[in-house]
């Protein structure tokens, strides 16, 4: 009956918030976090005027994001969208503010998730996304994070571990989603560095480094993804490069090995390769079967399954990716690109328009459409 009735509502919650003046992302975003708020606490408290109860706490919600979104774009306004190497001259609170919300009371999960949402300015569903979890799922975990800490003094700074997840996660959704986060990641990821002698605050430093020298490189004149096989490396920037494996280097030497250093001795490998054909496939393994020992991470092994199939064939490539969930995300592109590799074409087209349903933005999806329009017109030739 409550589900019924939240269904019945949301419409009309949600055409009330945009006539307020809500753009309509922001308010759908909004009202799904009422919802699961209602969900949470209607059993035990159902209000006399639900619809009322719901705009206003989505009002609420609505608000907060865009509050904290203006916060977010003061402080990306403070540096410029290509990071200068070398130690960062000035220092705001921002990082300090990223320890905070790491708050020992909090899962670190948790603390990931509140702080991209309150700090990093992330929606809930692009933290949802990071996190391979549905969005009522993470909705539901940043709601018990600010009740934790509610009545919380916040003078027990986190982890530095914590707060480097943060930092990575911010990156990622910066340099491949839709709202540019990477310049920021950066800036107070070389913060950390200036401040902690750590290796994997190395690693992760180096490791963005070296991803956003590609950067340039990844999308055509139209906007379209170009992979990282055909990408023009007379456009990547040598400079970050330089920099990226000088502190990687660093950090290896120190033999207290992380996952950010692993990740980022894959990207150097990726980068020192002259041509896409001339990439060292055998030691890119190699790397990612330490990070399986690391992590033991889905998306390393995905990832690492990729890495099979260019250093031992395409038919090795599948045989590994065979153990793992078909649910995963990039699972369907990963098959298809193998399948093609191993020349069964018709299998390859299937699972790359598979691949674009599922795609987590617009870019990828028309990549990967374009990627099975392609092998379709190859077929009937």
């Amino acid at each position: 009956m409550q589900e019924a009735l939240l269904r019945s509502l949301t419409p009309g919650v949600l055409g009330i918030l945009v006539r307020r003046g809500a753009d309509f992302a922001a308010a759908e975003d909004a009202v799904q976090d009422a919802l699961v708020e209602a969900v949470r606490t209607w059993p035990a408290d159902p209000p006399r005027d639900p619809k009322a109860w719901l705009v206003t706490v989505a009002w609420r919600r609505f608000l907060d994001a865009t509050r904290a979104d203006a916060a977010r774009r003061r402080r990306e306004d403070l540096v410029d969208e290509e990071p200068a190497p070398g130690p960062t001259p000035t220092v705001d609170d921002t990082l300090q503010l990223y320890f905070l919300c790491a708050h020992p009371s909090l899962t670190p999960a948790s603390a990931v998730a509140l702080t991209l949402r309150a700090v990093g300015g992330l929606t809930t569903r692009q933290i949802a996304q990071a996190y391979l979890v549905p969005e009522a799922t993470m909705a539901q975990r940043i709601s018990r994070a600010k009740r934790t800490v509610s009545g919380v003094r916040f003078n027990q700074p986190g982890d530095v571990a914590t707060v480097l997840r943060v930092l990575y996660l911010v990156f990622n959704e910066g340099y491949s989603g839709d709202v540019d986060l990477a310049a920021e990641a950066i800036r107070l990821t070389r913060q950390l560095a200036v401040a902690i002698e750590h290796p994997e605050v190395a690693g992760l430093l180096a490791l963005m480094l070296l991803h956003h020298a590609r950067r340039a490189a990844r999308t055509a004149p139209d906007g379209s993804l170009v992979p990282l096989a055909a990408q023009d490396r007379g456009r990547w920037d040598t400079t970050s490069i330089a920099e990226g494996v000088e502190i990687l280097q660093a950090a290896l030497a120190r033999d207290r090995l992380g996952e950010f250093q692993a990740q980022a001795a894959v990207a150097a490998l990726h980068a020192d390769a002259p041509t896409a054909e001339e990439t060292d496939w055998v030691q890119i393994v190699e790397w990612y079967d330490e990070l399986v020992r690391l992590t033991d991470s889905p998306v390393v092994r995905l990832n690492r399954a990729v890495a099979v199939g260019e250093a031992d064939g395409p038919r090795a490539g599948l045989a590994a990716l065979a153990a793992l969930d078909d649910s995963l995300p990039r699972h369907a592109a990963v098959a298809a690109y193998l399948h093609e590799r191993d020349g069964d074409l018709a299998t390859a087209a299937r699972l790359y328009a598979e691949a674009a349903r599922k795609a987590p933005n617009l870019a990828e999806r028309d990549h990967l459409t374009r990627q099975a329009a392609r092998l379709n017109a190859r077929r009937r030739a």
